[in-house]
């Protein structure tokens, strides 16, 4: 933007920060030169609010709220100044056109600079070990990609694995590499003659990169293996070691739980016209949910195609409807003018988007882990004995070091033992450690307790969360969900190296979910730890 005598206001700064993601469909969100979203997949969204421009990122990666204060075009990027929550100085965060400026040749050219250079600082700072077998090619049948240049160390008859990720890649890649470290620790020992012992895992990040590895690596179990994990500053070739343990337990904090039925009460004459709008032997199909204490999300099958919130107005105090139909990008505010373009919107969905849809239409395929996480809604009971449907949520927010989460769905059993669920509809390689940064969250936010009410209660209790019944001081259940023929051959090998503390149960469901929510089987922690 031109430079002014005033600062610019929240509005222009969204207005700069919109236009620019309208003209760059393929754009990255980078921090320090590593790409945390690519919005080729991920989703954001640039508000104005209470004079503050506010920008959320979210996708596979996790999820980014910032607070824009100011913007500057350089030549393709844009560059935005942001605050965080709690953080004191402003932080950088860069808008380029595309994930990976660099080509294939020179991708290539600087993975085998990092592992020249990872093979020297290892030979310099372990005396006495060789360095053996370090490389990045690719190997699907394994599952490892060329960002990670792996190997072994070797001294006499001991040995360790070594895996190791430049600064170049991805925040997303750098995140995932614990999952490939143990992936890489079972394979060295399947290979390995009886003569030579692989006692542990040293897994190296880039300078500043290390807390989700840290963070998962405290509840690994130590006593299947050494973990150690290093930085590696590339520029200076410092490799230094992060005592991990001191990290489990995190700072998190948790939004305040609000009330479904009031916000349904309060946008129940929005909600009424939308559906309306739906043919009457299709009504029953239309799901509610309260997205807040102001705004109501309608969907088909898990997939929002409306939204009804209540704002204030700009003429007076009091407040009124805002009805809007599309999701994302899309989003359109509802009119007299465009109420037939809605009506034909929820009529091909309603027609596409059911069990016995067809496979290649984009409406059925779309959001699939939505679908079934609605089914699990509804059957919860059915698959998972003893969880209690009436304390249920989903997608909870929640917070840690200012970057925000959504959890899949949290319950309470019977016994008022937390749960944590994680749905997948698709293969995901990182599904066990992604479900992990979760239930961290939830132990640390139920293991602080305080005074509230007469009696010590948890942070999910002092913040309005299972009302009425008693969050028991236990550690909580991690339950995976994911259709049978959908789960990564991997994600069992992974398991098996957690906490015994971390107890977990694995569902595999029919691949006819969309039609019957049947388990195929299951598998519990105690029946594969290693």
């Amino acid at each position: 933007m031109p430079a002014t005598a005033e600062a610019p206001s929240a509005a222009e700064l969204a207005e700069s920060v919109e236009a620019y993601l309208a003209d760059n469909p393929e754009a990255a969100l980078l921090e320090d030169g590593r790409v945390l979203f690519d919005l080729r997949r991920a989703h954001y969204a640039v508000s104005e609010s209470h004079g503050r421009c506010l920008v959320e990122f979210w996708g596979e990666e996790g999820n980014l709220v910032r607070t824009v204060i100011g913007v500057q075009q350089k030549g393709q990027i844009l560059r935005l100044s942001t605050r965080r929550m709690g953080a004191p100085r402003p932080q950088l965060l860069e808008l380029v056109p595309n994930k990976d400026r660099r080509t294939p040749s020179s991708r290539e050219t600087a993975r085998r600079n990092y592992q020249r250079l990872l093979e020297r600082v290892l030979t310099r700072n372990f005396l006495g070990a060789r360095v053996e077998g370090f490389r990045s090619a690719m190997d699907l049948e394994h599952s490892f990609g060329p960002a990670y240049v792996r190997g072994r160390l070797l001294r006499g008859v001991a040995a360790e694995a070594v895996i190791g990720i430049s600064q170049a890649e991805s925040g997303a890649m750098v995140d995932g590499i614990l999952t490939l470290g143990i992936l890489w620790l079972d394979l060295c020992r399947q290979r390995s003659d009886a003569r030579r012992h692989f006692e542990g895992l040293k897994v190296i990040v880039p300078a500043g990169a290390w807390r989700t590895t840290a963070e998962r690596m405290a509840w690994l179990n130590h006593g299947t293996a050494r973990f150690e994990l290093y930085t590696l500053d590339e520029r200076s070739e410092e490799l230094e070691a992060v005592e991990f343990r001191d990290t489990g337990n995190l700072d998190a904090r948790l939004v305040h739980a609000f009330s479904a039925e009031a916000a349904l009460e309060r946008c129940q004459d929005g909600v009424a016209r939308l559906v309306s709008l739906t043919p009457p032997d299709a009504r029953q199909r239309i799901e509610v949910c309260a997205r807040s204490a102001t705004e109501v999300a309608l969907l088909v099958h898990g997939l929002e195609f409306a939204r009804v919130r209540q704002t204030a107005s700009a003429q007076s105090f009091s407040r009124q409807e805002e009805i809007t139909f599309g999701a994302g990008r899309n989003e359109t505010p509802l009119t007299v003018e465009n109420e037939e373009l809605c009506r034909e919107l929820l009529r091909r969905l309603l027609r596409s988007r059911h069990p016995d849809g067809l496979h290649t239409d984009p409406l059925f395929r779309m959001q699939p882990e939505r679908w079934l996480e609605s089914e699990l809604r509804v059957h919860i009971a059915e698959v998972f004995p003893g969880l209690r449907g009436e304390m249920l949520y989903s997608q909870v927010p929640a917070l840690s070091n200012g970057d925000r989460g959504m959890l899949d769905l949290l319950a309470l059993d019977r016994s008022g033992r937390l749960a944590v669920l994680e749905v997948k509809a698709d293969e995901d390689l990182h599904l066990p450690l992604q479900a992990l940064d979760y239930w961290i969250r939830v132990r640390a936010l139920n293991a602080d307790r305080q005074m509230h009410n007469g009696r010590l209660q948890s942070a999910f209790e002092r913040q309005g969360y299972f009302a009425g019944a008693e969050v028991a001081l236990l550690e909580p259940r991690l339950l995976l969900a994911a259709p049978a023929l959908r789960i990564h051959p991997a994600n069992e090998p992974v398991l098996r190296h957690l906490a015994p503390q971390v107890e977990w149960e694995l569902i595999a469901l029919g691949e006819q979910w969309r039609r019957e929510l049947k388990p195929v089987f299951r598998k519990h922690s105690n029946d594969l730890r290693c």
